[in-house]
């Protein structure tokens, strides 16, 4: 008797432990816009963990106000954010900026700390490394990548490494030149890989501290010419990489080799509905905490794409998709815990949140839209 007492707790208290790991916790979710009036900058909200619930902070949600901050990344330790200033002149010369932040846990207020060029025009993407010492920029209007410092104050350091891509695409308007569009960090923390929409490249860069965060590698995936790859996912145990055809409205699955940061093509989906006719373009990609899922966003179908990803082959399958009840979903984020994704319709200015299921990846609105103008990226932090 003693033995099955002992069995019977030694179980609840590992499906206690389970449960408290995935349990939903509240948090403040951070917005990017673009700062046509009436928007300010970027935006903050309070984040319900269990309902999925987000209400402004503030006033009127505004956390900070600075110029085009499109896309954004929160540090690791939670006390920072980044933006980029998505502009294409910044003191005096062709480049935009980078600007730093420090995050007021109990409000969600951003005081900045400082704000450097980002070396090209109009940088349109940044992510930090996993230990939060190095900030990788992607200038869609320079064709550049560039690796910045962070300080333990959490201030950028001026750019302490560049590369200049060069060369042209097939399409003779979208792709005159190169167009670095995302840089992302591989999971074991060793490779950024650079997608240029101009060139039909994904580039590969070693994360070198030595080299001032970013080292040149000579391996690229080439792209479909004319596809125009915008942005990439990872699913999260690293074996597999997703990448994103904003001109085409597909995504492409790869095997990631982690030993040489290679990439092997396995197929292409549409992320668009059989018999779609209209205009669209592809914008954020994101695969799903438990690597289950994989999400697209089209600007033109107004949709969120859904796929399912086979465990062992890394494939996808199309699970359908759900109408973002906006104009041109830009970007969108997942929650930490898997259970919600928000999307953010740049043209008619709304915030909607979706419950995902779990078992199926299928997605759910709850609650009302939420009005923010411009939104273009939406990021989570902790509190």
């Amino acid at each position: 008797m003693t033995k099955i007492l002992l069995c019977a707790l030694g179980l609840f208290l590992l499906a206690g432990a389970g449960h408290s790991q995935t349990r939903p916790e509240d948090g403040i979710m951070y917005v990017g816009t673009y700062t046509r009036a009436p928007s300010k900058g970027i935006y903050a909200y309070r984040f319900q963990g269990a309902t999925g619930a987000i209400t402004p902070l503030g006033a009127a949600g505004l956390a900070a106000e600075t110029e085009n901050p499109s896309f954004l990344a929160v540090h690791p330790n939670q006390r920072f954010l980044y933006a980029v200033n998505e502009v294409s002149r910044y003191e005096g010369k062709d480049a935009g900026s980078v600007s730093a932040f420090s995050i007021d846990r109990a409000t969600g207020t951003l005081t900045l700390l400082n704000r450097v060029s980002s070396r090209g025009g109009s940088p349109c993407h940044l992510e930090l490394d996993r230990s939060g010492k190095w900030l990788f920029v992607a200038n869609y209007g320079g064709g550049s990548v560039a690796a910045f410092p962070v300080h333990p104050d959490g201030k950028v350091g001026e750019a302490s490494a560049f590369f200049q891509h060069t060369g042209a695409g097939a399409d003779a308007a979208r792709q005159k030149g190169p167009h670095a569009h995302e840089t992302v960090v591989s999971p074991d923390n060793r490779y950024v890989l650079a997608v240029d929409l101009g060139l039909d490249k994904v580039f590969t860069y070693r994360l070198d501290p030595a080299a001032g965060g970013l080292a040149p590698d000579p391996k690229f995936a080439a792209i479909a010419p004319g596809s125009g790859p915008r942005h990439l996912a990872f699913r999260p145990d690293g074996k597999f990489v997703y990448v994103l055809k904003e001109m085409l409205s597909a995504v492409v699955a790869f095997r990631y080799d982690a030993g040489g940061a290679t990439l092997a093509e396995l197929q292409t989906l549409s992320t668009l509905p059989e018999g779609f006719s209209g205009e669209n373009s592809g914008a954020e990609i994101a695969a799903h905490p438990s690597g289950k899922f994989l999400y697209t966003s089209n600007r033109g179908d107004d949709s969120i794409a859904i796929f399912r990803i086979d465990a062992a082959k890394g494939t996808l399958t199309s699970a359908g998709r759900a109408s973002t009840q906006g104009k041109t979903p830009r970007g969108f984020g997942i929650d930490p815990s898997g259970r919600f994704l928000v999307a953010g319709n740049q043209n008619s200015g709304t915030l909607v949140t979706f419950r995902i299921d779990q078992e199926t990846g299928g997605l759910t609105p709850v609650g009302k839209p939420v009005e923010v103008p411009f939104p273009v990226s939406v990021v989570f932090s902790k509190r």
